[in-house]
């Protein structure tokens, strides 16, 4: 019986393996726990990570059941013992030795069922390991045809349109550059907070060695003014050998305190030392940033003026041959495409969220605070195609956020969509976030309603920085407007 599978009761009681039922308190059959933790033993790794965790509450439940059951069987055995007036209850040396059996026996199986349910809970905590290891290959082969869908669509654009493809890498290098620069940008934020911090500690500690040198300083003095040999004047000038005794402790006294002043002022210097260094690193790491940032920032400004020109041979291409709307269809086709393979390749692992995404309808927020540019349904190409999300105009890097409890089924390039994102939220529904800047999740990664998934941009060739944003069941488009009705931060 696999491990994490729910226990058939009945299949339990005609295998004879019912660790509740006994034939009399002593008549309990020992060997019974140890084939019901056989049959529960035999795992095989093929269901959910909670299943292990199933496993472990039905043994703790027929372990509470046996239990209390043989303690209730032993109180009422006690109890008829001592009504039928056959042993009296307080005389020394009464007690039969069927019930110092049946105390023995209860101590044992009572030890030997803990042992057994300890086994099976680390049992299933190995099989939840193995479970996690083995979804995380699973996951990574999912990676792997998404990847491979990916790059045949990838060449069949090319194959298409030669200007695609090399759009494609000038926007997927510029959004690599932008991650680059952003990170570039935090750790120079981090290494001046710290710059600053060092700055403090340096003020405090100068201030401090200000204060220990001034009371050294004092000291020196007045050693000075006392002349030299001070320890023989001191001798010499007291009569009273206990009042000398006294002053020669207080001698050692300030002795003690001079040199416990010295080595703090030495201490300190030393700290101001590292300190100084520490600082000096810090400044090294904010230039070497700063040239960093500066380089990136170089080679962004050229790819930009590289997709520029691009786009205008694309654009003039497209005038010159008419293609517009064969173009636009290609694209819907490749979308269309795209998305039922990923259903397909997805359908082996459902969603699972708190309440179904179609619950949710009416209720869902925007995933960015824009202005409608395109709405849902809007003719475009002349009249001859419509659109079948809504498109937000929105500033350049402005967080774009998910709608609902889901997973990243498709992050990466896409003809005609630019940087795009896919998010299966379950029942068939999956929402889409194109025209993207940056995106900040990887396939596979699970989401919440608000988390960040990306950054507004123009990427698929787009003339302003805006979100296209779609909500599909299964391949069909469905009107948004329906279902996401919040502004953010409302």
């Amino acid at each position: 019986m696999p491990l994490g599978k729910s226990v058939d009761t009945a299949k339990i009681e005609d295998d004879g393996i019912v660790v509740n039922q006994f034939n009399g308190l002593c008549g309990f059959n020992i060997y019974q726990p140890a084939r019901f933790a056989a049959q529960l033993g035999k795992n095989e790794y093929e269901k959910a990570d909670d299943q292990g965790q199933h496993q472990q509450g039905m043994v703790a439940s027929e372990f509470q059941k046996f239990v209390h059951g043989l303690l209730m069987r032993k109180e009422a055995a006690r109890r008829k013992i001592i009504k039928r007036g056959s042993i009296p209850v307080k005389a020394a040396g009464n007690t039969p030795p069927k019930a110092l059996h049946s105390a023995r026996m209860t101590i044992r199986t009572t030890l030997f069922l803990l042992l057994m349910l300890a086994a099976v809970t680390a049992l299933a905590q190995d099989s939840g390991g193995e479970l996690a290891k083995v979804k995380e290959r699973e996951l990574e082969q999912v990676r792997e045809r998404i990847s491979d869908l990916k790059q045949s669509m990838d060449r069949a654009a090319s194959e298409r349109d030669r200007l695609t493809g090399e759009l494609q890498d000038i926007e997927v290098a510029i959004s690599e550059q932008r991650l680059r620069i952003k990170d570039i940008e935090r750790e120079q934020r981090y290494t001046e907070n710290k710059k600053k911090t060092l700055d403090r500690d340096l003020a405090e500690r100068e201030a401090h060695l200000d204060e220990e040198s001034r009371e050294l300083a004092a000291q020196v003095r007045a050693a000075y003014m006392s002349g030299s040999q001070e320890k023989i004047k001191l001798l010499l000038n007291q009569r009273d050998p206990a009042t000398l005794g006294r002053v020669m402790a207080y001698y050692r006294y300030l002795n003690d305190y001079r040199a416990e002043n010295i080595a703090a002022v030495v201490e300190e210097i030393r700290k101001l030392d590292e300190l100084r260094s520490q600082i000096a690193a810090e400044e090294a790491r904010l230039a070497a940033l700063s040239r960093s940032r500066y380089a990136e920032l170089g080679r962004l400004n050229s790819s930009q003026e590289e997709r520029q020109l691009l786009l205008a041979d694309l654009r003039k291409k497209i005038t010159n041959e008419g293609q517009e709307v064969d173009r636009l269809a290609a694209q819907e086709q490749d979308l269309t495409r795209l998305i039922a393979e990923l259903t397909s390749i997805l359908s082996d692992y459902p969603i699972s969220s708190e309440e179904p995404f179609s619950k949710h309808k009416g209720k869902l927020t925007w995933p960015v605070a824009g202005t409608l540019v395109h709405d849902y349904g809007q003719p475009r190409a002349g009249g001859r195609i419509k659109w079948n999300g809504v498109v937000l105009a929105a500033p350049r890097g402005r967080e774009v956020r998910a709608v609902y409890h889901g997973r990243i089924a498709f992050a990466d390039w896409l003809a005609g969509m630019g940087l795009l994102v896919i998010v299966d939220h379950g029942e068939g529904y999956m929402t889409l976030y194109g025209y993207n800047e940056t995106i900040l999740k990887s396939t596979g990664d699970w989401v919440a309603p608000g988390d960040v998934i990306a950054t507004v941009g123009d990427s698929g060739g787009q003339q302003q920085a805006s979100v296209y944003f779609e909500l599909r069941k299964g391949t069909k488009p469905v009107n948004p407007r329906q279902w996401v009705t919040r502004r953010p931060g409302s």
